[in-house]
């Protein structure tokens, strides 16, 4: 309850409705899960010793593609928010075959994503098939290949200024990187590179909030 003079009272409640529709810096952790975190990343990679190993030749590999600043690899390697229901690992680096597939996602949030909605923090990567059957994913899902990332801005914008932003990157620059986008509840979104499409949380096309038309 705020205490003071109504002027006050009043500044105060007009300050905290305008906050509220936000998605304030820091929200994105009420999204990740447990076990999940880079405290659990370390632990992960010391289970066994063939894990720091695979996180190495990653990393090589996105070096030398110039995409290995986009997101840490911590983030990266995250497999699904449901993992531990499915009893599947936290993290998983995804087979070397794959690791091409999300060349272009990354390219594609360091070019258009990141400069409208500045950086981004990684919550879901690479599944394999059995993690993705039971995280309810469809069965061609992007994640499965490694062409997919869901993700959530770091900094704190609106949830409708942060949609029309990317739907306008989306708009501009995602048929030249294939991009599929699709949005989730509060502020986390979906990019891949498995061909240019856009969804809304019910995952059909139409119900993209994009098709509302942003300049």
């Amino acid at each position: 309850m705020f205490r003071g003079s109504p002027i006050v009272r009043k500044t105060l409640i007009a300050a905290s409705a305008a906050l509220a529709t936000l998605v304030p810096a820091g929200v994105h952790a009420q999204s990740i899960a447990p076990g999940q975190s880079k405290a659990d990343y370390l632990a992960w990679l010391a289970q066994k010793p063939e894990n720091p190993g695979k996180v190495r030749s990653f990393r090589k590999f996105l070096t030398a593609q110039r995409v290995q600043d986009v997101v840490p690899i911590w983030q990266l390697v995250r497999t699904s928010s449901s993992w531990q229901q499915c009893s599947a690992d936290p993290f998983e680096v995804a087979p070397v075959s794959q690791w091409g597939n999300i060349v272009q996602t990354l390219g594609f949030v360091k070019g258009e994503v990141m400069p409208a909605i500045g950086k981004v923090e990684a919550l879901s990567g690479f599944r394999n098939d059995a993690l993705n059957r039971c995280s309810n994913g469809r069965p061609g899902s992007a994640h499965r290949m490694f062409f997919a990332m869901d993700l959530v801005p770091v900094e704190g914008i609106a949830r409708g200024d942060m949609i029309s932003r990317l739907c306008s990157a989306h708009g501009r620059k995602g048929a030249d990187y294939s991009t599929g986008l699709g949005f989730y509840s509060g502020s986390r979104f979906h990019v891949d590179s498995n061909g240019f499409r856009k969804w809304g949380a019910d995952g059909r096309g139409a119900t993209s909030p994009c098709n509302r038309g942003y300049a």
